[in-house]
Formats: C-alpha cells, sequence, structure tokens
C-alpha cells in the first residue's frame, strides 16, 4: 500500500467519521444523558438538511449576491428549527415518556415514519441538493496524488468546533451543570431547586439541535432524500452503545474508531461487507465489555 492510497483512506474515514460524531454527539445527549431512545433523531437530522436547502433557494432566488453566506445561514437554520422541533416534540411527546425506554422507542419510530411521508408530500420523493459555495470548491493537494475536498476539511473543522462547544456547554456552564446534576441525581437536583423539566425540554431540544447540524453538514458530501435519516441513525446508534452511554468522550473516539475501521476494510471488502465487519467487531467488544468502552457511573 503506497502513502497515497493510505492517506486517502485515512481522510475518507475521517469524512465518515465527520457523520457519525455529528449524529452521535445529538444522540448521546438525548439516548445517553436523558436515556430517550429517539428512533426520529434521523428524521431530525434530515429535516437539518431540508432546512439548509430550503435556505439555499432562498437565497438564489432572493439573495443572489449573498449565495456564499447560504451555507453558514442554513447552519443556524438547521439548528434553530430541530431544535424547537425536538422542545415540541419533548413537550408534547417524550415528557409523557421518561423511565419508559421501549414506549419511547415505538413512539419516536411512528414519528419517524409520519415525518418520512411528510417529506415526501412536501419536498418529493427525488433527492435534493444543494450548491457547493465559491469558498468551498476545489481541493487540497497535499501531494501530487491526493486531492481532498475543502467541503470535507470544512466539515470536519465543523465537527471540532461542535464537539468544542457541547463539551464547554455540559462541563464548564451554568446550565451544564443542572444537566448533570438532573442525569446523576433527579430527586436531588428538584430538591436543590433545578427545574427538572425545563432542564429536560431544553437538553432534548439541543441534542435534535445537533443532528440538525449533522444533516446541515451532509448536504454538503451527499443528497438529501425522505429516507435520508434511516440510513445513519442504526449506525448512530452502535457508536453511542459502543463508546459507552453518558460518556461523551467516548461517544467521539467511537466514531472515530469505527469510521476509521470501515475505511481499511472497504480497501479489501465490499462496502457491505466492511460495514458487516465492523458490526462484528462492534458486538465482539461488547461482549467482554457490555457497557461501553467509556460508560460512566451514575445513579437513577
Amino acid at each position: 500500500m503506497t502513502a497515497d492510497v493510505l492517506l486517502i483512506q485515512v481522510f475518507n474515514g475521517l469524512s465518515l467519521f465527520t457523520v457519525l460524531a455529528l449524529m452521535a454527539l445529538g444522540l448521546a445527549v438525548v439516548f445517553g444523558l436523558m436515556g430517550v431512545i429517539n428512533m426520529a433523531h434521523g428524521e431530525l437530522m434530515a429535516l437539518g438538511a431540508y432546512m439548509t436547502y430550503l435556505t439555499s433557494v432562498v437565497f438564489l432566488h432572493v439573495f443572489p449576491q449573498w449565495i456564499g453566506a447560504y451555507f453558514l445561514v442554513g447552519l443556524v437554520v438547521a439548528f434553530a428549527v430541530t431544535a424547537l422541533a425536538g422542545f415540541v416534540l419533548e413537550r408534547v411527546m417524550i415528557r409523557h415518556l421518561y423511565k419508559r425506554p421501549l414506549d419511547t422507542m415505538l413512539a419516536t419510530w411512528g414519528l419517524s415514519l409520519i415525518l418520512q411521508q411528510a417529506f415526501r408530500q412536501i419536498f418529493g420523493p427525488i433527492n435534493v441538493s444543494v450548491p457547493t459555495v465559491s469558498w468551498l470548491r476545489g481541493a487540497w493537494n497535499p501531494t501530487d496524488g491526493i486531492a481532498i475536498p475543502l467541503a470535507r476539511l470544512f466539515i470536519i473543522g465543523l465537527t471540532l468546533v461542535v464537539a468544542a462547544s457541547v463539551y464547554l456547554l455540559l462541563f464548564r456552564s451554568r446550565w451544564g451543570l443542572r444537566i448533570r446534576a438532573v442525569t446523576q441525581n433527579r430527586a436531588m437536583a428538584a430538591a436543590a431547586g433545578i427545574n427538572t423539566e425545563r432542564v429536560d425540554a431544553v437538553t432534548f431540544a439541543i441534542g435534535c439541535g445537533l443532528a440538525g447540524i449533522a444533516g446541515s453538514a451532509l448536504t454538503m458530501i451527499a443528497s438529501t432524500g425522505p429516507a435520508t435519516g434511516q440510513q445513519y441513525i442504526i449506525d448512530t446508534f452502535i457508536v453511542v452503545v459502543f463508546g459507552g452511554i453518558q460518556s461523551l468522550t467516548g461517544t467521539f473516539l467511537s466514531a472515530f474508531f469505527i469510521g476509521q475501521m470501515q475505511s481499511t476494510f472497504e480497501l479489501v471488502l465490499s462496502g457491505s461487507m466492511a460495514k458487516a465487519l465492523v458490526l462484528l467487531l462492534v458486538i465482539t467488544a461488547l461482549y467482554v465489555r457490555p457497557t461501553g468502552l467509556f460508560a460512566r457511573k451514575v445513579r437513577a
């Protein structure tokens, strides 16, 4: 294997890692911190992608002179809309299903089917794509044999920024202190004066907003369709469980590890076989360490 091929495979692994990490960070907040199995998380990612698509359409027809800024605006719009959708979802449905994981799984699975059909009715069954902004066109050429798309480099940087922001929110802010207090001991947090219902709603909204950012980033490397969310939701759950529930560090490292493994296996195997082998290795690792690689102990 030449050095150029090795570098390309490492970068392909990083590209897969970015999508998995952005999706998994949101799911880690919702599933890991709140114990909610949200099967509609993939559809919220698709919603973020569609919001970015709509933003591009608005800029093309209304603000064509500022089309170069549409993607940054689309990121904000995607986060805001999916976070709002998550807040409403928590208030209307999820808050009645806490401590009932199977019920939340079935309810959100039904919601995912409803959202998929809504996407088909509103946007059509055919996948849509967004234009690449001028400052993300082209590629970086570290060597003569390697061309790394600028859009993918931007998404890698975006992933690192989002991960750092989530860390600062959870471990360096008063709101993060409230979230961790409710996670570790809800009764004591309530006794200390923390509004646990408000914390639940905002935390769920943040997790859904992160899915929106993942969907927005996905538009730069793939088209968006009604079934886009279903293509990533299972892999995302695997990342969160493999890394260790309630461990953001584990989620991040798990996404990196799985992305690199799948990219490496695809050198000698088909895509489906590579994914199957990765899943087999994950199952084996969970058999040895069922709580995940970086599981944390918490009290109910």
